[in-house]
């Protein structure tokens, strides 16, 4: 046997130009998640600046007081990101990208009867 390396496969090659939009866009789930981590540190210092009431201990006042105000803040960190993505779109610029997609081609290779002959 021949130690011949291997050949690679032959390529093939396709160019395309067209034009993209490029913009910088919030992403949404950061504003999200520090709208909940201030909905929570809110939440605790308005529960922790008012006496401790009798008919209710200080967890079930967190509990009940950072369910809505943490949906709130979090709802506003989503509005916040809403209008900034908004606004990212007044300054987005077109410009012109090339796309290059490289395909193997396939060569047949003869069948079993036609290598004999």
């Amino acid at each position: 046997m021949s130690e011949q390396p291997e050949q690679p496969a032959p390529r093939e090659t396709v160019d395309t130009v067209g034009a993209v939009t490029v913009r910088r866009a919030p992403k949404f789930y950061r504003f999200m998640a520090a709208g909940a981590v201030a909905g929570v540190i809110i939440t605790l210092i308005v529960t922790l600046s008012f006496p401790e009431q009798n008919d209710f201990s200080v967890l079930q006042v967190v509990g009940f007081t950072g369910i809505f105000v943490v949906a709130i803040c979090v709802a506003l960190g989503a509005l916040v990101a809403l209008v900034l993505d908004r606004a990212s779109r007044k300054r987005s610029r077109t410009v012109r990208a090339e796309r290059i997609e490289e395909h193997e081609v396939v060569v047949a290779e003869p069948a079993d009867d036609e290598k004999k002959a």
